[in-house]
């Protein structure tokens, strides 16, 4: 082990006061505390070890009023001894003898043994399985006993332990593992309601997003990713088909006006959460019809125009007011908005062409306006050799729109190599079919002209595009330089913000051409926010959605209103469950793939990509594996004690049996910072109560349990009046059968009985590979403790 500072104090206050300290953990017995340190299972090694064994009063075992208490650090010796303990509460005796062995048991204490870490290999023995494991209560966010082995692992579903990649990978951060666990259930409506807690246009971005989730879906390391952009296609659809059961208007008003300026994916998102929860919300839009860059910017295709003015429509149909062709800045300035407002956001994007200095340049086109246009029907033949320079979405866009339009041949050339290009692999695949050429690794030089026209264009080498520290700072090499034929050149090399409109304003600062947004997407003007492209520069469109999302909230607070209507949804959906998964996931290796056009079919006005049925949904959703710790809970002391129904009090308050035990995956996490257990109180037991406790292991001594059943049972004349079961090292948690408890209350025990109730214990368990044995072992020890 490191160095570290040991510390004993000298009450609880004074220890209470060192565990608030960061890089500082408390030691009970030590025999867990011990192999974490040496193992190095700590995120980071304390700098101080508070010993809590030596505090007065933490070892009585005492029957008093209200049961029988047990001091935290009382050890698992003298409760397994103790004959106060042997008296009434006998089980409990029998769960303190069965941890360990007896060398063990000397040392050990209760609270520690509540408090222990969990015991997995893939956890604690990464380098006896051939390496570093990526475990998801560490560094990582897999659990390997998901496709590895997992002989002892839960049978009860996964502890969420961590962010799942899927969500942490999407700017949105959409709970994809919970909405994929309900789609799997069938609640359809429920996932859909998941996706609008942080993205109210599932169905444009199902068909626009670059889907960051889909790169880190832990599926990636065995197979397929899953597809997720096709499942949220069908809800988002669906989505909209019933909108009046998704996206509903306030019930009442809250008085607070409004004014978003600019209606791209930023200021819609910002539109719907605000005026979903009351505010009175409009919108400037200086084009002819909202959507921003998903009306202007993105081909029908890709997002044909129906699916964004259908969103629009349910946006005005919830009171939000649109003034399209409205420029602000000439039809109305922002000192005017801002003073009949409440508070205003500003989303006015990018749109402005910038300059790169490049000679000839004025006789370029810019690509962005071309897109423009073409959204417009404006759908003249762009020319018939054309040059695309750029290596974006964007200029992918420009490059498959210009030949489907006509034009002969369609040369891409970018900065980046292939594999490092920031379009979609799916479209960088779609414009190579359609007869796109891509060249990689350079960079443009020159426009060259002929009689005032664009007869070509001079590339200069371009071997390195980012800097040692990640930024970018293209290395040219100017002696090796590519000439191509064009008539005409395309730039989709960028855009810039126009802050012309912020003339005369309240002084909104700028940096860099953009917005400066400062915490909470405020802007140097108090009441003005600002969020999407203006403030970023060009993004994808799920960060403007969160963008959007975000200045919601901040505009929220700024009025000093209730919470918003998704801020309350997102709140009340339990998160702290175990993580169900069916058992097809580890088998079905292929994701279901809608369908796409043949080259021969694609156009300009029929979209590229179809969706999946509701079949095909379900078995993709089947494929997730709802990430989580499979690992089971190690303490044999917190089965007994569930199932006696134990309170545990510490130095600030009294936790019930359900919240200590079952309540997280890790006591630490229920804990405070500060929190210490000081004792628990086991409530004496009804009269003609039995009470159990039965563990298999592979050993006598030293083996965790690789089964656990802990149950209290009271019966009169054959009819169960009392009963209590708690299954152990079974789950993550130790799990309370709460469904065959009110099946067994009220009922005559017989054998028939019996086995119901057991086989109700274990209806929603989900084997893994090699742990099915366990479901059948589980049947067979309760069917033991209730005399079967």
């Amino acid at each position: 082990m490191k160095n570290f500072t040991y510390i004993n104090p000298s009450s609880v206050e004074d220890a209470s006061e060192l565990l608030k300290q960061s890089g500082t953990v408390a030691m009970g017995g030590g025999t867990d505390l011990i192999g974490v340190l040496k193992d190095g299972l700590l995120p980071e090694y304390p700098e101080q070890v508070v010993n809590l064994k030596k505090l007065p009063g933490l070892s009585q075992i005492e029957v008093k009023e209200d049961g029988l208490h047990i001091g935290a650090e009382a050890t698992l010796r003298q409760v397994a001894d103790s004959e106060t303990v042997k008296e009434h509460w006998g089980a409990l005796s029998t769960a303190a003898t069965s941890v360990a062995t007896p060398n063990i048991r000397n040392t050990a204490t209760v609270a520690g043994n509540l408090c222990q870490d969990i015991r997995c290999w893939y956890y604690r023995y990464p380098d006896i399985l051939g390496g570093k494991i990526d475990c998801a209560r560490k560094s990582g966010h897999l659990c390997s006993a998901m496709m590895g082995e997992n002989r002892y692992h839960s049978i009860f579903g996964a502890a969420k332990v961590c962010e799942t990649p899927c969500t942490g990978n999407c700017p949105a951060h959409t709970d994809i593992s919970a909405y994929m666990e309900m789609v799997r259930a069938g609640r359809y409506e429920d996932a859909a309601r998941v996706i609008l807690e942080v993205n109210p246009m599932p169905a444009i971005t199902s068909r626009v997003c670059a889907h960051f989730c889909m790169e880190g879906c832990n599926r990636n390391t065995y197979d397929e990713s899953l597809n997720v952009g096709g499942i949220e296609r069908y809800l988002g659809d669906m989505v909209l088909e019933h909108s009046e059961d998704f996206m509903q208007g306030p019930k009442e008003e809250n008085g607070k006006k409004i004014s978003i300026v600019g209606s791209g994916p930023a200021g819609l998102t910002a539109a719907f959460y605000l005026r979903q929860s009351g505010f009175a919300v409009t919108v400037y839009e200086k084009q002819k019809e909202p959507g921003g860059c998903l009306s202007y910017a993105i081909p029908a295709y890709r997002l044909p125009k129906d699916i964004v003015r259908k969103f629009v429509s349910v946006l005005e149909n919830m009171g939000v007011v649109f003034h399209c062709s409205c420029n602000v800045g000439t039809d109305i300035t922002l000192d005017e908005i801002y003073k009949i407002s409440d508070s205003v956001m500003l989303d006015t994007g990018t749109w402005k062409r910038p300059l790169i200095g490049l000679a000839g340049e004025e006789l370029t086109r810019f690509g962005l306006e071309f897109l423009i246009d073409v959204n417009n029907y404006i759908l003249d033949k762009p020319g018939s050799d054309v040059v695309v320079v750029g290596g974006g979405n964007v200029a992918m866009d420009v490059a498959i729109t210009a030949k489907r339009l006509g034009a002969h041949n369609v040369t891409m050339v970018c900065l980046e190599q292939r594999d490092s290009m920031p379009a979609n692999e799916e479209e960088v695949t779609r414009a190579l079919e359609e007869g796109v050429k891509i060249v990689n690794g350079w960079g443009p030089k020159e426009v060259l002209r002929t009689d005032g026209k664009v007869s070509g264009i001079v590339f200069k080498n371009c071997p390195q595009v980012l800097d040692e520290t990640g930024r970018f700072n293209p290395v040219y090499d100017e002696s090796n330089l590519l000439t191509v034929d064009a008539d005409v050149i395309m730039m989709a090399i960028g855009q810039k913000a126009d802050l012309d409109f912020l003339e005369g304003a309240y002084e909104v600062e700028t940096e860099r051409g953009r917005i400066k947004a400062l915490e909470g997407n405020k802007t140097s003007v108090e009441g003005i926010f600002a969020g999407g492209d203006v403030t970023t520069g060009p993004a994808t469109v799920i960060k403007a959605i969160a963008a959007g999302k975000d200045t919601a909230i901040a505009i929220r607070k700024y009025c000093q209103t209730d919470a918003l209507e998704v801020e309350k949804a997102a709140a009340a959906r339990l998160k702290e469950k175990l993580a169900s998964f069916t058992n097809e996931c580890r088998h079905n290796h292929e994701a279901a793939k809608a369908s796409l056009l043949s080259v021969e079919d694609r156009a300009m006005d029929k979209e590229d990509l179809g969706g999946l049925d509701q079949g095909a949904v379900k078995h993709e959703a089947s494929r997730c594996f709802n990430c989580g710790c499979l690992a089971v809970n190690p303490s044999d002391m917190a089965n007994m004690l569930y199932a006696y129904g134990a309170k545990i009090r510490t130095n600030m308050r009294e936790l019930d049996a359900e919240t200590f035990f079952a309540g997280s995956t890790r006591v630490k996490d229920t804990l405070k910072p500060g929190e210490i257990v000081l004792e628990i109180v086991v409530p004496m037991p009804s009269e003609g109560t039995t009470a159990v406790y039965d563990k298999y292991r592979t050993r006598k001594s030293i083996d965790f349990a690789i089964l656990a059943v802990a149950g209290t049972l009271r019966l009169e004349e054959g009819i169960v009046k009392e009963i209590s079961l708690v299954l152990g090292a079974a789950a993550p948690i130790p799990m309370k059968l709460q469904e065959a408890e009110q099946y067994l209350l009220g009922k005559e025990l017989t054998e028939e009985t019996a086995k119901e109730a057991a086989e109700i214990a274990l209806k929603k368990a989900i084997p893994l590979e090699m742990n099915g044995y366990k479901i059948e072992m589980a049947k067979v020890m309760i069917r033991r403790f209730l005399g079967f």
